[in-house]
Parts: C-alpha cells; sequence; structure tokens
C-alpha cells in the first residue's frame, strides 16, 4: 500500500467526465456515457454513487440493481473489516495503518464521499502514519475531491501536498502531483501556469490513473495554445514525441496548433470549432471556459496575422481565415473596442490598418505619472512633518 497505487484508481475518475458526458454530450455520446457508467457502477460495486446519480436524476432507480450493490459493498466492508481485526492482533502499525487504509480507499470505490474524508482524515491524524502513508492519504482525498468537483478541498489538499512533499516525497509523487496541478490550473482558466506544469511533466507524465496520455496532452497542449509564445510552441509541444504520439488520438488539437505555427487560417478556425465540439464542449476541466477558449485564440490568430502587416483589406482578411467580411468586420470592431487588437477599421475603404502601440512612449507615460504621485505624497508628508 504505500507505494500508493490503490489511491490513485480509486474512485475512477473517468466514470466523472462519463457523467459530465451524459448531461452534456451529443445524443450518441451521451449514449455510451450511460454504458459506461453502469458498468463502472457495477465493476466497483458504487452503491453510494448510484444512489447520488438516482437522486439526481441521472438513472432511474432500479431496486434490483441497488440491492445487489447493497449486498457486494457490504461484503467486501465486512472482509475489510476483519483484516483490520487481524492486523491489530498479529501485526504492527504499519499493517494496521495499511489496512484501514484499504477500507478508507473502499468508501471511496462505492461512492461514499463523507465516510472516506473521515476514514482518510482518522488515519492522517495517527501518530504512527508514515510520511508516505499520509502524502498516499491527501492523493486519495485529493482524488475524491477531484471525482465530486469540490474546489475549496482540492486546493486544500494540494497544498498538504506540497507541504508534505518538500518535507521528504519521491519523484513519482512530485510528478503526480504536478500533473493533478496542470489539469487543476486548466479548469481554473490558469492557462500559463497549467502550461508551465505541462511542459515540465510531459515527458515524465506516470500518471495514467488521472487521465490517458492522449488526454493529458490535449487539456495541456489547448493551454499552451493560448498562452505560449509562437516559436516555444513548436519546439516544446507541436515537435514534443509525447505529443507526436498521441496526435492521432487528437487530430482537431494537432490541427489547431500546427496551422496556428504554419498562419493556415483558414484551417486554424475550421480547427478551433472543431476543438470546442470534440474537446471543450465535453471536458469537465474546460467546459466552463469553452467561449473565453475560443475568443482568446480568435484574437491571437487575429493577432498573428495583423503582425506581419501595416494594412490589409477586409476582403484579404476574410479569405485568409475562411469567413464572409462581416463577419470579421464584427469580429474585429469587439475586439478592438475592447482594447484587444491595435487595430483600426476603415469602413470606407474596406482597409484594416495596424496602429501598434509605442511601447517606449507608453513607459515614458507611465514613468511621469508615478513620478507626479510620489511628489504629491513627499509633499503631503513634509507638510504633516513642518506642523
Amino acid at each position: 500500500m504505500s507505494d500508493g497505487v490503490v489511491f490513485a484508481k480509486k474512485p475512477e475518475l473517468a466514470l466523472a467526465q462519463h457523467k459530465f458526458t451524459l448531461l452534456n454530450g451529443t445524443s450518441e455520446q451521451k449514449s455510451a456515457a450511460m454504458q459506461k457508467i453502469l458498468d463502472g457502477i457495477k465493476a466497483d460495486k458504487m452503491i453510494g454513487f448510484y444512489n447520488r446519480l438516482v437522486a439526481e436524476g441521472v438513472l432511474q432507480q432500479d431496486a434490483k440493481l441497488a440491492k445487489e450493490l447493497e449486498q457486494a459493498s457490504a461484503k467486501e466492508l465486512a472482509e475489510l473489516d476483519k483484516n483490520i481485526e487481524v492486523a491489530k492482533e498479529e501485526h504492527g502499525d504499519l499493517e494496521q495503518n495499511e489496512s484501514s487504509i484499504h477500507r478508507a480507499v473502499f468508501f471511496a470505490q462505492i461512492g461514499e464521499e463523507d465516510k472516506a474524508q473521515a476514514a482518510y482524515e482518522e488515519i492522517l491524524q495517527r501518530s504512527t502514519t508514515t510520511l508516505n502513508q499520509k502524502l498516499d492519504i491527501v492523493f486519495g482525498k485529493l482524488r475524491l475531491a477531484l471525482f465530486y468537483s469540490n474546489a475549496k478541498t482540492i486546493q486544500t489538499e494540494v497544498d498538504k501536498a506540497h507541504e508534505l512533499i518538500d518535507k521528504g516525497g519521491d519523484w513519482d509523487r512530485r510528478n503526480r502531483l504536478k500533473a493533478i496541478e496542470c489539469v487543476w490550473s486548466c479548469s481554473q482558466r490558469q492557462f500559463k501556469k497549467a502550461s508551465d506544469l505541462f511542459i515540465e511533466c510531459l515527458s515524465t507524465y506516470s500518471s495514467p490513473e488521472l487521465m490517458p496520455l492522449s488526454e493529458f496532452v490535449c487539456h495541456g497542449a489547448l493551454a499552451c495554445a493560448v498562452v505560449m509564445p509562437r516559436a516555444d510552441m513548436k519546439k516544446k509541444v507541436i515537435d514534443a514525441p509525447e505529443v507526436v504520439e498521441v496526435s492521432s488520438y487528437i487530430p482537431s488539437v494537432d490541427k489547431l496548433l500546427r496551422s496556428l505555427y504554419d498562419c493556415r487560417y483558414a484551417d486554424f478556425f475550421s480547427a478551433l470549432a472543431a476543438v470546442e465540439t470534440d474537446h471543450l464542449c465535453v471536458s469537465r476541466y474546460l467546459y466552463a471556459h469553452r467561449m473565453f477558449y475560443t475568443r482568446e485564440m480568435r484574437i491571437r490568430g487575429y493577432a498573428q496575422l495583423l503582425e506581419s502587416y501595416l494594412s490589409l483589406t477586409k476582403k484579404s482578411m476574410a479569405d485568409s481565415f475562411g469567413v464572409t467580411q462581416a463577419f470579421i468586420d464584427k469580429d474585429l470592431s469587439r475586439f478592438i473596442a475592447a482594447g484587444r487588437l491595435h487595430c483600426v477599421i476603415d469602413k470606407v475603404g474596406g482597409v484594416v490598418e495596424t496602429n501598434r502601440p509605442d511601447t517606449k512612449n507608453a513607459q515614458y507615460q507611465t514613468t511621469i505619472k508615478q513620478g507626479d504621485i510620489l511628489l504629491n505624497r513627499i509633499q503631503k508628508l513634509s507638510g504633516i512633518i513642518s506642523i
């Protein structure tokens, strides 16, 4: 147990994703998700999770299935309780803790969130619990929080994990925590932090229990696409062996990155639409940010094209992105008004003219403003001192 393998797998995070797909996916995706949820519930005897889904109206009540799950979970729980008694009578503190942890993991497995958290916490407070056991317990609690999307608990457990790892955590646990933080940062719209963590742990990713490598690359690559400089994105993401390895599983993401880098803007727009449908709308970590993400990526595409010209016609720009002039006019107008694009539209001439900001002049003006504020404060202070 001290290697943490059991905690890394229960509860199955894939089931939380299937539940999300069942609520937000297409009719075809919902049908597949429903079957996977039922299979997962039966395989792990998830009576607690089943009752929760029935109460939420996600699943229909099935008395026969509920009885089977209740009996199966009760039988296994009795065996785990027996193992704890045996450990107390025949073994030492380490084995007793491990047997107790197995019981807590089982509560997590069947979907009894409160019982699992309480069991984990009780073991965590024991004086006989080793550092590695404490780390594995924190990872178990963190996994529960991820499964039920409890943001406050996730941040608390991440902080605890960092504190314990700093006291002597091994490489595997450090890397696992980085992977979890990467995905969680995506869900919190912290794409810069997510991209940094993604690059750090990509080559040594060893957390299939969190999500398959293809899904991890999908989330990390999408985060990088928003914030990473174009040259770095080519070197660190597009050409990374781990990304190339799974690119066939996430073709729309691969097309998005490559078309943006190669300045194929029509392909970029079509890939962005596919990414929204295939990934943003069905990922429980990215769903809330789908509108923000597509907006930021359109801004990045427009800015990259405009950077190469002093001016260009709306027709040329519309043709480049594979859209109508009316769409370009409306989209650019909104971003220009918000100060996100540095250009103006000449509607009479049908031309988009760039007006790149003068960075040095802006710094000069900022220095003058800050200097005025400082002088005013000095004058007020001198008046107080003289009094």
